[in-house]
């Protein structure tokens, strides 16, 4: 069958058409996405603005037209934390299905972090053990670990790279204040839920996904994504040690002619950075191995195991 995935993210509204069956990988057949940053439109008491809702309402209708035009079966539509946090939300997800027949369904953070895993689990199968995983959004950190297809701990963190830019670093390239009060943050923020994950268990395989990771690992060496995603990734702790701090040197526009990195997305690299920096650090992790399926995988392959076999 083919699905479409629509994935409203902080940063970027993303169609995925997949060609899929139960027992099969999904096999990517399209892909259109935007950077809307839905995150960052909002008023002074956090409401998505009229810019947003409107620029989320025009992409959802580009999307359903072009699924349609692949010959999309169904669409699996959902939304993460820039609406789940929103005063608002409700409202922009009334207006969206109003307009557009598409009902975006919000995942809890914690469901997030459990369908990421799923994800995780399905690419590197069995042999990988217990298995701990880190996704880096643009407004939350997800987290889970465990020995089977559902983790035994799911936890979501408010710790972003889009949120903490926002929120923390307001100068290009940011202060060495600003970066060292971030830095406290993202610890104290992190350390606070860490202990469920350790008290699990040691992960036999430590693995990361998101976009903000495999820049991190791009600039530190790994394989371009031209290679293709069965190439072997990985970000090292002391690689990422080194280059940290030449990050938060550099301003947005430099980092952006960095090998793996986006215009849209230099600005977050600093704040991306110290989280990852921090994973690192607190669990206790000489490297992560980088994954190229997450979140919308995971939404995939939970949609095909509630399918009948036919």
């Amino acid at each position: 069958m083919r699905l479409g995935v629509l994935d409203v993210g902080s940063n970027t509204v993303h169609l995925l058409v997949v060609d899929a069956h139960r027992g099969a990988a999904p096999y990517p057949a399209y892909s259109h996405k935007a950077e809307l940053r839905l995150a960052e439109h909002l008023d002074k008491d956090g409401k998505i603005a009229q810019s947003g809702s409107d620029g989320l309402v025009s992409f959802v209708k580009e999307a359903s037209e072009l699924a349609e035009d692949k010959g999309c079966e169904s669409v699996l539509a959902f939304a993460t934390s820039a609406l789940r946090e929103a005063p608002n939300g409700d409202k922009v997800l009334d207006r969206v299905r109003a307009e557009t027949e598409v009902d975006l369904q919000v995942l809890s953070g914690e469901d997030e972090a459990r369908l990421t895993f799923l994800a995780v689990r399905r690419w590197f199968g069995w042999s990988s053990g217990r298995l701990a995983v880190f996704d880096i959004g643009g407004g939350s950190l997800e987290i889970a670990a465990g020995s089977d297809e559902e983790p035994t701990v799911a936890v979501s963190v408010p710790l972003g790279a889009g949120r903490l830019t926002r929120e923390g670093l307001s100068q290009d390239p940011p202060g060495k204040d600003e970066v060292r009060a971030l830095r406290k943050r993202i610890r104290m923020e992190m350390a606070a839920v860490a202990g469920p994950v350790l008290r699990a268990g040691k992960p036999q395989q430590s693995v990361a996904t998101s976009k903000t990771f495999r820049s991190l690992a791009r600039i530190c060496g790994a394989a371009p994504s031209d290679d293709g995603p069965y190439v072997s990734r990985a970000l090292s702790r002391d690689d990422l040690a080194e280059w940290t701090p030449k990050l938060t040197k550099m301003a947005a526009a430099e980092r952006a002619d960095l090998p793996g990195v986006s215009i849209g997305r230099s600005s977050q690299l600093v704040a991306g950075a110290l989280v990852a920096d921090a994973v690192m650090d607190l669990f206790n992790l000489p490297s992560l191995e980088v994954c190229p399926w997450a979140l919308r995988e995971g939404v995939i392959l939970s949609r095909l195991d509630q399918l009948q076999p036919r």
